[in-house]
């Protein structure tokens, strides 16, 4: 087995920009940092004999990246009719008012305050523009408004930050619940299982070309940083900050607001169920 294979979810390499699947193309924001990785993955996806496109996650207010998103769709020979948003965290939503100006479209997400133009999205919703189907799934915990979206012929998920291609996700307390957060990563397992869903799509780093692996990693690495989280609890570390101090000192320094903020969300996770007192 070589080190590429045994990565969590078989990370694709090369270039993250371009095709991905038969529907489903990125185009890279130029937005890099520790939180965003390589950038935000826009994505751009279509039925393969359709003018219409769908876009997911436009990124932020970076009018060249926009305007590379709306080329990208013109030369496949696409108008962009929708836009959609995986959540409302800057670096996936900031762009969306100006996209929707530069393409006359609607967008929709979860979050009445994100929607231009058109109606919500809910679970169980499926998207048919152009032909194409795209249903809607709701997966909260890395922020509260958070969503999926399930493409079955592809057999793909693009997940936004529920799972990213490369490294865990933040839950960001307050308004991630890292309950709710396992509740989703087990939404997402059960479409690896029931409806052979292979690839994700995420919505920042490498494309995924195990989902069940990437899940069942995903899964494992929460269940581990709780029982660590609850070792350090029991040692004497009280506060959040003296937690991630204790089990995030391998990491990264500039990393660690972002880990507190997933500490919080475990403390509170395991206050809730018994397992250390609040």
């Amino acid at each position: 087995m070589t080190e590429a294979a045994a990565l969590p979810g078989q990370p694709r390499g090369g270039v993250i920009s371009g095709p991905a699947t038969t529907r489903a193309h990125c185009v890279l924001a130029p937005n890099p940092s520790a939180m965003t990785l390589d950038g935000t993955n826009t994505w751009i996806v279509a039925e393969p004999d359709s003018d219409l496109a769908v876009v997911i996650d436009p990124g932020p207010l970076d009018e060249s990246h926009l305007q590379a998103v709306i080329d990208t769709a013109e030369r496949a020979g696409r108008r962009i009719a929708l836009t959609l948003l995986t959540h409302g965290h800057p670096d996936h939503a900031d762009g969306a008012a100006r996209f929707a100006e530069l393409t006359r479209s609607s967008v929709r997400a979860l979050d009445p305050a994100l929607r231009l133009g058109g109606e919500g999205l809910a679970a169980g919703d499926v998207i048919t523009t152009g032909g194409l189907e795209l249903r809607v799934v709701p997966t909260p915990g890395h922020t509260a408004d958070s969503l999926s979206f399930h493409l079955p012929a592809d057999r793909a998920v693009l997940t936004g930050d529920t799972i990213l291609g490369r490294g865990t996700t933040v839950v960001a307390h307050p308004d991630g619940r890292l309950g709710d957060y396992l509740d989703s990563l087990r939404r997402l397992r059960s479409l690896t299982v029931d409806d052979g869903v292979a690839t994700v799509l995420p919505g920042h780093g490498p494309v995924l070309n195990d989902a069940q692996g990437a899940v069942e990693f995903y899964l494992a690495h929460r269940a581990n940083r709780l029982a660590q989280v609850e070792t350090a609890v029991e040692a004497g570390h009280r506060t959040a900050a003296e937690v991630v101090a204790s089990v995030y000192a391998d990491v990264d320094r500039s990393l660690w607001p972002a880990a507190e903020l997933s500490v919080r969300a475990q403390l509170e996770y395991l206050g809730e169920h018994g397992l250390i007192e609040e």
